[in-house]
């Protein structure tokens, strides 16, 4: 036996390169009644890193501020609004990456977010629960305005790097695994940079796509992470223009989806996870007498939710 100095070369990777290519499910018990040729699909955003499909544009985000100079390692803090997965996403990609990172968020934010910012060691900020995610919006512009040296204001909701994320990955990934069959995509809108990125590529393939956007029936709703454009601070990414319909999906519909998602698929995902799939849910019944392929987003697991009491409501 000779034995040799050399050792194979072990292959790693960084924890943020496991970013996307996330799978494409399907399902069974929810979908039984629909007629075969219309078949029904879902992104799997918690098999990102962070656990959500935020870590795209956390990603991209940071990545494009790199390649332009702004931010350097050891020596910024990332300053940004949230409702708690692109925080995350931010707290997650900066340890990776050694930046600090300082977030404002509603107070009334799920606990368990709360718990994940705090071991990331994420300096939080938390604004009047009443005023949502538009009153943390303000508040951090406040702040970014008065020390603009201090701190890089990622703004999610105004940075194209948002929604050119999902134009370079998500939208790729759905084409080649429905192998350019998709026919319509639905997105929930909280910043809008999944379905504007997601869209235009698909659109980009083909025009004929249908591109339709979820968003909670009233301003004051329980679907966490989403936005009632017509009462919201717009994003500035946002194109209303893009959608070719927009669905308005019930905070009560969305609580009864996420229930029937774990007991009849062992899918336990978050609201506004099951908040798509009420809508995917509508158009596929509409169209009962077509070929269709529809496909959206599931952006994050129940891992965030678990605290919210309609878990355990009966329908």
């Amino acid at each position: 036996m000779i034995l040799t100095n050399t050792r194979p070369r072990i292959q790693s990777q960084r924890i943020e390169e496991l970013i996307g290519n996330t799978p494409l499910l399907g399902f069974h018990q929810i979908t039984a009644h629909l007629p075969q040729q219309v078949e029904v699909y879902a992104k799997a955003e918690w098999y990102n890193p962070a656990g959500s499909v935020k870590d795209r544009a956390a990603y991209n985000m940071i990545l494009t501020a790199e390649e332009q100079g702004l931010i350097q390692p050891g020596k910024t803090t990332l300053l940004d609004s949230t409702s708690g997965n692109t925080g995350i996403a931010y707290a997650l990609i900066g340890a990776a990456r050694g930046y600090r990172v300082k977030l404002f968020m509603p107070e009334n934010v799920s606990p368990e977010r709360i718990k994940i910012l705090q071991a990331y060691g994420v300096e939080i900020v938390f604004t009047d629960p009443l005023d949502g995610s538009d009153g943390a919006i303000l508040a951090v512009r406040e702040l970014a305005a008065a020390d603009p040296h201090h701190y890089f204001y990622v703004n999610q909701y105004n940075n194209d790097a948002n929604w050119q994320a999902h134009y370079k990955t998500t939208g790729v990934e759905i084409w080649e695994q429905t192998e350019g069959c998709v026919t319509h995509f639905l997105a929930g809108l909280g910043t809008s940079g999944t379905l504007m990125g997601t869209g235009r590529r698909l659109k980009d393939y083909n025009p004929e796509i249908q591109v339709i956007s979820i968003q909670p029936d009233s301003p004051f709703n329980g679907l966490e992470g989403l936005k009632h454009m017509p009462t919201a601070i717009q994003p500035g990414i946002y194109d209303p223009t893009l959608a070719d319909r927009n669905l308005e999906i019930g905070t009560e519909a969305t609580y009864r989806m996420a229930r029937r998602l774990a007991k009849e698929e062992g899918l336990l995902v978050g609201i506004s996870s099951a908040a798509a799939m009420v809508g995917a849910l509508q158009i596929a019944e509409e169209l009962a007498g077509q070929r269709a392929v529809i496909v959206t987003i599931f952006p994050d697991n129940a891992s965030k939710y678990l605290s919210d009491r309609f878990w355990t409501e009966r329908d």
